[in-house]
């Protein structure tokens, strides 16, 4: 959510933001929402004021000047009540209309109205040249005994799969290791909940705007989290947090659950957009400062590119353009991965920065003692912290660039070295290890 204050004081930039992020937002009609609750608070507050006069006065007054105030009260009585309601109409329609206004992004992301205007910054290992001609995911899978599809989709619906064998086992020494490897950087290991209030996740941005997204368990007033971002963050909402706490640097695997609406095509093809799977998701809370942030998000870019560079999968950074950011983020990093089947870099990961957006909605607040000269004054401010989150590694999609840059000519897998102790009964190769295909 965004400062009323910061709109108020300059509406074109949000009007400007809406345009460029392809949101729908009235500015003009939320300033008029603003402006008439702002006036019916301070003509009920005047009103307290009047009737707390007039009612010191009471005693003091015979007869009819006693009468007139009254009446006068009677009056004030009648008009508190008028605004009572007014406000109590406008109030969620402001509220409503807040809800949906964008974060400006940042100066220096590209304008642009899709992904196919995202910006390249970076690449970095060398795309693999076959001298055979290569399989896919899916026929490596299926060739292997390590993928079934058809049975997911059997048991599940479209856009299921099974893990099975040593492809299970690849799956999980991923995550391990992305695991151990964001642990080792000091950030706090989580299993958390994947099943999230409404609040959760409005206050984390995704309501609303991704509930056609998401799994919704209508029964219980739940929702399947598409991300462990949502619980991550979400974590110390509504507390206020001492400075010296900060940052906070937590990771977790969870599972993910997204209904992927409107996909079509290639991207339904195997591994790529699928509605469950595994993640390592790393997330920052950190103090209210630009530069702060600035720091981390590139922190957590180069957190997850070290994994990348450790599996030594080719990959490139995007910076995300305009019309293919979220409501709340200020700035986006993409890394994608290079796989053969999809013909070309394909999106893995993806670093946002949201200033203190997802911070106001989930009311998680920092202290902050002020100083001057270096000297305590003994008084504190309270701000609202700044949040950042990247994904460290997602599977099965991962899996896709795995097996396809791994793959030798007589149709085995060699595993990743990083990944060789997690899968140390396998040895070196994925082989066909399952004659019930």
């Amino acid at each position: 959510m965004i400062d009323i204050k910061q709109i108020r004081d300059n509406p074109e930039k949000f009007k400007a933001a809406c345009e460029t992020k392809r949101f729908q937002v009235n500015i003009d009609r939320l300033l008029e929402v603003d402006s008439a609750l702002l006036q019916a608070k301070q003509k009920l507050q005047d009103i307290s004021t009047e009737k707390n006069r007039l009612g010191k006065s009471i005693p003091k007054l015979v007869g009819d000047e006693k009468q007139s105030v009254l009446a006068k009260l009677s009056q004030l009585k009648e008009e508190d009540a008028r605004l009572q309601e007014q406000i109590k109409n406008l109030q969620p329609n402001l509220d409503e209309l807040m809800m949906m206004v964008p974060q400006p992004a940042d100066d220096d992301v590209p304008i642009g109205k899709d992904d196919t205007e995202n910006v390249e910054i970076k690449k970095v290992g060398q795309v693999r040249q076959f001298d055979f001609e290569p399989k896919d995911h899916v026929q490596l899978g299926l060739d292997l005994g390590i993928i079934d599809i058809e049975r997911g989709v059997k048991l599940a619906g479209t856009r299921n799969y099974i893990l099975k064998g040593d492809g299970a086992l690849l799956h999980w020494a991923v995550l391990r290791f992305a695991m151990d490897f964001m642990v080792g950087r000091g950030y706090v290991p989580f299993s958390v909940p994947v099943l999230m209030k409404d609040e959760t996740m409005t206050g984390t941005g995704f309501f609303p705007g991704s509930e056609d997204q998401t799994y919704r368990m209508e029964k219980d007033q739940l929702n399947l989290a598409g991300t462990a971002e949502v619980p991550l963050t979400a974590y110390r909402m509504g507390e206020i947090l001492s400075e010296d706490e900060l940052p906070l640097k937590y990771v977790a695997l969870s599972s993910c659950f997204r209904r992927e609406a409107g996909a079509a095509g290639k991207d339904t093809y195997g591994l790529y957009r699928i509605h469950q799977f595994d993640k390592i998701e790393q997330v920052v809370i950190c103090k209210n400062s630009v530069e702060e942030s600035n720091k981390f998000h590139e922190e957590i870019l180069a957190n997850a590119e070290a994994v990348m560079q450790a599996l030594e999968l080719p990959y490139r950074v995007v910076v995300v353009c305009t019309g293919d950011l979220g409501r709340g983020q200020a700035k986006k990093y993409d890394i994608e991965a290079w796989m053969p089947s999809r013909g070309g870099y394909c999106e893995t990961h993806s670093a946002s920065k949201f200033y203190d957006f997802q911070a106001r909605r989930l009311n998680l607040r920092y202290r902050r003692q002020k100083t001057e000269d270096g000297r305590q004054k003994g008084k504190s401010e309270i701000n609202f912290c700044h949040t950042l989150n990247n994904t460290v590694i997602a599977s099965p999609r991962i899996l896709i660039p795995i097996l396809e840059l791994y793959q030798n000519a007589d149709g085995s897998i060699t595993i990743p070295k990083v990944l060789r102790p997690y899968m140390s009964s396998v040895g070196d190769r994925i082989t066909k290890s399952d004659p019930d295909n």
